[in-house]
């Protein structure tokens, strides 16, 4: 039977204290590095878009009414200047409803994958695969709380002017959320594949 040669001698003690916390010390610092950081990111906006689209698919209606109000501006100062840009159609308030769902349901699935290539990846110190389809998702939640809540929603349609429907916070909780990811998912401490380890 092979036998296993430990260093003997003096202070052999506390080198193998000293190796044994600095591996420790080493866990605690993968834990903070950026592939984690991205990883734990990523899967927390792909969390927050599955459940936004889940609710807006199970619950329909209230979302709905925040769509139709939204498009009609019926909720805004009414200015004669701006009027002419709502949408009153039913069938095309609808149809915008739900492109907004399929957007969302498609960003949380291009965001779950990003999540599993996060997990997989920080095995083999290999992200390539993670940081693309982050990055896809990612503008994808930018596209739809930036350009089409705050610049179409909020300035083409004037939902800053109503009280009572007005996604604008949120929607600028959003963008800063996905934006922060997106810059933490292409930080230089990312490794690229391949990549040799320090």
């Amino acid at each position: 039977m092979a036998q296993s040669h430990r260093p003997t001698g003096p202070g052999s003690g506390a080198r193998s204290a000293a190796t044994t916390k600095a591996n420790r010390g080493d866990g605690l610092l993968r834990l903070g590095a950026p592939p984690v950081a991205a990883t734990a990111l990523t899967a927390t906006v792909a969390l927050y878009m599955t459940l936004v689209a889940f609710g807006n698919i199970t619950d329909f209606g209230t979302n709905q009414q925040f769509v139709q109000h939204v498009l009609s501006m019926d909720t805004t100062f009414k200015d004669p200047d701006l009027m002419w840009r709502a949408v009153e159609s039913p069938a095309l308030q609808n149809a915008a409803y739900v492109a907004v769902i399929v957007w969302e349901a498609l960003a949380a699935l291009v965001l779950l994958a990003a999540t599993w290539f996060w997990i997989t990846g920080l095995r083999r110190d290999a992200y390539d695969r993670a940081r693309a389809a982050s990055t896809v998702g990612l503008v994808m939640v930018l596209l739809l709380f930036g350009l089409g809540f705050l610049a179409i929603g909020g300035e083409w349609f004037a939902m800053w002017q109503s009280s009572d429907w007005n996604g604008l916070d949120a929607a600028a909780r959003n963008v800063a959320l996905a934006a922060f990811t997106l810059l933490v998912v292409h930080l230089p401490g990312v490794r690229r594949a391949g990549a040799e380890r320090v």
